[in-house]
């Protein structure tokens, strides 16, 4: 199968995947089988074969131009991925109950670390890939495959965030969030946050690590060169 069938069958695996962890029921029977840590390497594992698979699909769908490639567009993408390489590193594993994730362990309301910058660190890191991407990208395949990617974690946002303020009450939330914000820097700019300490150099150099793996590898196996 190729051209648009394998698209299309690509993007309905990936979305049908990701519908698992909203379905109580096969979720737990998923964990009790394979344990906790099992699950999540399972799901993370088939999250990226399938999320391979449907950029490679959209890569092989018929080109159908809907705005040219422009060297400011690449530009873009350059600047943004970083960014988002680091707040991907930085939010994932990290205490932060608001983003799924994060762990709730360990996290001080007072000195909320990466949730002081924004509570969803990887899903803005989602957005800003997918966003780049899109501007970057004018064909009709990848048009459909980074603008429902960003139109999904935009939504995707809103609606972790309105779980979390049921679930927890107003009152739980408002302690929680006293001192963070979902806008990026919005939290810092107010002065309800201020960074208690520095950005771990672990965390750092896992993600100049990422990035540099991700710069030199995108030509060979997406098969396009990410520079300018």
């Amino acid at each position: 199968m190729s051209g648009w069938g394998e698209f299309i069958l690509a993007g309905f695996a990936f979305l049908a995947s990701h519908a698992i962890p909203s379905m109580p029921r096969l979720k737990g029977v998923l964990v009790a089988t394979l344990g906790l840590r099992g699950w999540i390497v399972a799901f993370s594992t088939l999250s990226t074969v399938l999320l391979f698979w449907l950029i490679f699909a959209a890569g092989r769908a018929p080109y159908v131009e809907l705005w040219p490639q422009d060297t400011w567009a690449r530009w873009l993408v350059n600047i943004a991925m970083p960014l988002a390489i680091l707040l991907g590193s930085y939010g994932v594993g990290a205490p932060n109950p608001f983003a799924f994730e994060g762990r709730a362990s360990g996290f001080d309301p007072v000195h909320p670390g990466v949730a002081g910058l924004t509570r969803q660190p990887l899903l803005w890191a989602i957005l800003l890939w997918a966003s780049a991407h899109l501007i970057a990208n004018g064909d009709l395949a990848h048009v459909i495959l980074f603008g429902a990617f960003a139109l999904f974690t935009g939504a995707g946002m809103r609606a972790l965030e309105a779980r979390k303020r049921r679930v927890w009450g107003a009152s739980e939330w408002q302690r929680l969030s006293e001192h963070t914000a979902l806008i990026p820097f919005a939290a810092l700019l107010s002065g309800r946050w201020r960074p208690s300490a520095l950005p771990s150099p672990l965390r750092l150099i896992v993600a100049v690590a990422a990035w540099g793996a991700l710069y030199y590898l995108h030509a060979p196996v997406i098969g396009v060169s990410p520079q300018p």
